[in-house]
């Protein structure tokens, strides 16, 4: 059976000191679930691996048992192949070239969520756009300053959806990471 390149993105994991996950367990855990060419990118929780296994949903779903398995707390998983990695990123509706990463940002959802209920007016010239199961945000000064972003997450929050944030360097990076031969 061929194998599959994935990212695993999980989800509020070694923020402020909690809901520790060191690099080196998650890439051992990826490991004894099966899957190759197991790698890490940053402290953040973003990890490179291959698989048979076809479906998102399972590979996200046998990830978190295993993390609350071995840590002894949940752990938000998405799952998503090279294709939707890559197509993410080119479906950008912002100018990513010409921004700086910190200032563009990509919500990964693990599943589709309706339009949130967010006047943008408001707060320009920062900006959002929904794509394929992920928000993308235009935030100039970045996410830690951003209204918009703080006022984006409590929408999403309120609808329960499984989420997680990346900027636009790391979209790029896991992008590059899951491609053939990446």
């Amino acid at each position: 059976m061929a194998t599959k390149a994935y990212a695993a993105l999980l989800r509020g994991i070694n923020v402020g000191g909690r809901k520790k996950v060191p690099m080196a367990e998650l890439r051992s855990l990826l490991e004894q679930l099966g899957h190759g060419d197991v790698r890490t990118y940053l402290q953040s929780g973003n990890a490179v691996f291959t698989s048979p296994q076809p479906d998102e949903g399972v590979l996200a779903a046998q990830l978190r048992e295993a993390l609350a398995a071995r840590f002894g707390f949940p752990v938000d998983v998405i799952v998503r192949d090279h294709a939707y990695l890559a197509a993410v990123a080119a479906a950008c509706p912002f100018p990513a070239a010409e921004l700086e990463g910190r200032q563009l940002h990509v919500t990964y959802f693990a599943e589709p969520i309706p339009p949130p209920a967010v006047e943008r007016s408001g707060f320009l010239p920062e900006d959002f756009a929904l794509g394929d199961r992920a928000l993308y945000l235009y935030a100039p000064d970045g996410l830690g300053r951003s209204p918009l972003g703080d006022t984006l997450a409590r929408a999403v929050a309120r609808t329960g959806a499984v989420a997680t944030s990346r900027n636009w360097n790391t979209v790029l990076r896991l992008t590059e990471m899951t491609k053939p031969g990446g």
